[in-house]
């Protein structure tokens, strides 16, 4: 039942199925499969993820249960120097150094960077345009001749600047590279560095940078402001002191928004902003 569904979510579903599968699960008995999520040492999203794809399967299978509630604990993500990232992006192959730094410039996801077509960089603008995943906006980044240089010396094979390759993959070829590096420089921080780490760091760059959140919110593609919130909190200012105003309809938060404030939050039916002074 794809439904609109990307084929990186039918994919990431279906390893599910085969793991409860695996598991012993009897995928016609619903009460079985409360049990076995409930006994595996998973983090409470990884339940939720599990619970909500047995959930669509017993859709298509016209089958019913009263599904177990699991909530996802945020976490604050690692965010590690400029240093370290840049050690990491030194110390890989000659692809895996030149995919790490289009992550590191544009703070796409790399599903996004993966998909990447030699269509997609307008070299004498110095640009690379982003085909979107996950519903996000399509985006188009200003890059550094270096990143150019990068990517001009991998091999043309095919369309794709990554080549065909699956991405899941060329993982375990990241994760090697990553930890021979970490040794190497006697950094086990290095470690916790993932793809994703990368969007985490351009993103928390940005916000110090402009304290625009809007502005980080398109950076990213994200459609709702909320995912991009928690980058406020990942960065201290020396300056917090703030004008704080109050929207309490589309007209006035657009004022407010022209006049170069940043959303915060909504309670009940007021939004709130705030600009540095």
């Amino acid at each position: 039942m794809k439904q609109g569904y990307a084929k990186t979510t039918i994919e990431a579903r279906g390893r599910i199925m085969n793991r409860l599968v695996r598991l012993g699960a009897n995928l016609y008995d619903p009460e079985q499969i409360k049990e076995i999520i409930a006994k595996q040492p998973w983090s409470e999203g990884r339940k939720e993820v599990v619970t909500e794809t047995y959930s669509n399967y017993l859709v298509m299978a016209g089958g019913k249960w009263n599904p177990p509630r699991y909530h996802r604990i945020e976490k604050i993500p690692f965010i590690p120097t400029e240093q370290e990232i840049d050690q990491l992006i030194a110390g890989c192959g000659e692809k895996t150094t030149a995919l790490l730094q289009a992550l590191k410039e544009t703070g796409m996801r790399v599903g996004e960077a993966w998909k990447l077509k030699w269509t997609d960089i307008d070299y004498v603008n110095a640009t690379i345009s982003i085909t979107p995943e996950k519903g996000s906006h399509a985006r188009m980044f200003k890059v550094s001749n270096k990143l150019l240089a990068m990517l001009n010396t991998l091999p043309k094979k095919s369309d794709k600047i990554f080549g065909t390759y699956e991405l899941r993959g060329y993982r375990s070829s990241f994760t090697r590279q990553r930890k021979r590096t970490a040794i190497k420089l006697q950094n086990p921080r290095i470690n916790q560095i993932t793809f994703h780490t990368f969007r985490h760091w351009k993103a928390t760059m940005e916000y110090h940078r402009t304290k625009d959140i809007l502005y980080v919110m398109r950076l990213l593609g994200h459609k709702n402001i909320k995912n991009t919130l928690i980058y406020t909190q990942l960065v201290t200012f020396e300056n917090d002191d703030f004008v704080c105003k109050v929207a309490t309809n589309t007209k006035e938060a657009k004022e407010l928004i022209e006049a170069g404030f940043d959303f915060v939050c909504k309670i009940e039916n007021e939004s709130l902003f705030r600009k540095r002074k």
